[in-house]
């Protein structure tokens, strides 16, 4: 007996939840209040959208990108394009416009699909992204007229854009090694890194997100992902939910705890999704409001990005009976690569809740179908003992294998990602991350190259040398400093150094401070050595100038 070879393909699971659970509701949060529609308009919608992109002569590879926040239109790009054979390219809204630039000039964007309010955004990339033919705008008012945002680019509003399509599709037999979406990431040196994921990724990714071991996803869910779906395309979390059928709450531009608690509350929200300063946020305004919000209905939330506090994980589930499932990934890993729950294993139901919680302080095991290895520096295998520190490789059938048209050969090592952290595997096959490469800096859950940074700093004549490092912060993990060095006879000040690096850098990428120094700590190689900086500056006690002001 031979079994049928269907091609994994996207369509297959998205369109699910529409053919099973047609009434069933997603929902957005807007500006002017709560937007309802069901998962069976949401489908006849996408098939709209997608036969209007075919319309424009959009078809098989062809780059769409969306520049939206996290809403029903979005939803319905998600759907959409891969479904018909493009590529869903999710544009990062909080990258700055020469990584902007860049991004879509080298996926080769022809369409994109923005919310209003970010047109200002993709105003300073006019006559600099030849490859865009035209810009779909997504208005929640009038329908949206004038001159878009690019100098001779064509605009037009997005349900003028779908009006009088067929709102159904027979979507196209591919391949399903075919792509169907394009994520960047800035985690590295130099410009952004393009990670194309196929139709058999994504699918084998989406059914892996929803097992019972894994976020345990279903059609009895309420589910609001509050990360971005602009960022590794919400964790796969959209995917999961058109395909499981289940209740979907979308926050829109809202990230503020009260707006979410509101959601959670209204909406009988079951599973959220964030990172910790999400959960910090709403852990400060539910000891402020303690009886304002009947969160009965939630049960879990997970967190990534960075590892959340023990003291974090504690409080949800002393206090709300709310379990935190913590999960490392990266944007080469689809991006979920492991999971962490406090009870992972039968044999944990016996331990004590302090063990549970040592557990799901690390990072987690891995999800089915993925290898995970630690090596040493000529790459050979470490042992799994919990004491072994080496280079985290990963590999699997949603791993990257490359980048986008950008050879990375250092970033890939016989078959294995080579994810640049450093990490322990114990006995039970928990992965435990121990550190990671200094020259990235983790803040709210998004990577900022030091390394970039001191290479802009030190494009100003004024400046000899610069170093940028992370510093710990409460809410955001981690914030970069620089230290500057000031050439002989040279002047220069702090607000100079920030000026310079707002003409490239996003707000949020800035250094918090600017030390200015007489020297910087070199290696025997001649390297910065970070590793004496961060010491420094712990011996003499440093603080960042906001915690500075909170202390007094």
């Amino acid at each position: 007996m031979t079994m049928q070879r269907t091609p994994l393909l996207m369509h297959r699971l998205t369109d699910r939840g529409a053919r099973v659970a047609p009434d069933e509701t997603v929902v957005t949060l807007k500006a002017d209040g709560i937007h309802r529609q069901t998962l069976a308009v949401t489908r006849k919608r996408a098939c709209q959208l997608a036969n209007a992109l075919g319309s424009h002569g959009i078809g098989h590879g062809d780059r769409v990108a969306s520049f939206q926040w996290n809403n029903h239109r979005h939803l319905e790009m998600y759907q959409a394009v891969p479904s018909m054979g493009a590529v869903l390219h999710t544009l990062n809204l909080r990258l700055g416009p020469a990584d902007l630039e860049y991004i879509i000039n080298h996926a080769g964007d022809r369409v994109i699909v923005a919310d209003q309010d970010l047109l200002p955004l993709l105003a300073p990339l006019s006559g600099k992204i030849g490859c865009v033919e035209k810009i779909v705008v997504c208005s929640d008012g009038d329908a949206f007229s004038g001159d878009g945002p690019l100098a001779g680019v064509e605009t037009v509003d997005y349900e003028e854009f779908i009006a009088g399509q067929l709102d159904d599709c027979s979507w196209p037999e591919l391949d399903e090694n075919s792509p169907m979406g394009l994520c960047y990431t800035s985690g590295t040196t130099g410009n952004p890194k393009g990670v194309m994921y196929t139709h058999r990724s994504t699918y084998l990714h989406t059914m892996a997100v929803c097992m019972t071991d894994a976020l345990g996803l279903s059609a009895t869910d309420c589910v609001l992902g509050v990360v971005p779906m602009f960022h590794a395309m919400g964790w796969g979390v959209p995917f999961a939910n058109l395909m499981t059928g289940c209740r979907q709450v979308l926050n829109g531009s809202a990230m503020d705890p009260v707006a979410l608690l509101d959601l959670y509350a209204s909406e009988g929200v079951t599973v959220s999704t964030g990172v910790p300063t999400i959960w910090q946020g709403v852990m400060a305004a539910v000891q402020a409001e303690p009886d304002r919000w009947d969160l009965e209905r939630l049960n879990r939330v997970t967190c990534g990005g960075s590892a959340p506090p023990a003291s974090l994980m504690r409080w949800f589930w002393d206090e709300l009976g709310v379990e935190m499932i913590q999960g490392w990934g990266m944007t080469e890993t689809n991006p979920l690569g492991t999971i962490s729950r406090r009870v992972a294993k039968y044999a944990d139901h016996d331990l004590p809740l302090d063990e549970q919680f040592a557990n799901i302080a690390k990072a987690g095991q891995l999800i089915p179908g993925l290898e995970l290895e630690i090596v040493d520096e000529e790459f050979n295998p470490l042992p799994h003992d919990g004491e072994a520190v080496g280079e985290l490789l990963i590999r699997g059938p949603w791993i990257a294998s490359e980048y986008y048209n950008d050879p990375q050969p250092t970033k890939f090592h016989e078959g294995w990602l080579v994810t640049g952290d450093v990490a322990k595997i114990d006995e039970g096959e928990y992965l435990i991350i121990a550190d990671r490469s200094k020259d990235m800096i983790k803040s709210g859950g998004e990577w900022i190259s030091s390394v970039d940074l001191e290479n802009h700093i030190v494009s100003l004549p004024a400046v000899a040398q610069a170093a940028v490092v992370a510093q710990p912060h409460p809410k955001w993990d981690e914030r970069p400093v620089a230290i500057v060095v000031v050439a002989e006879g040279s002047g220069l000040d702090a607000d100079e150094v920030l000026k310079h690096c707002e003409s490239r850098f996003a707000k949020w990428q800035l250094p918090d401070d600017v030390l200015f120094r007489d020297s910087i700590p070199l290696t025997s190689t001649g390297k910065i050595d970070k590793k004496v900086i961060r010491a420094a500056l712990e011996e003499e006690g440093y603080q960042l100038p906001s915690l500075q002001a909170e202390a007094s």
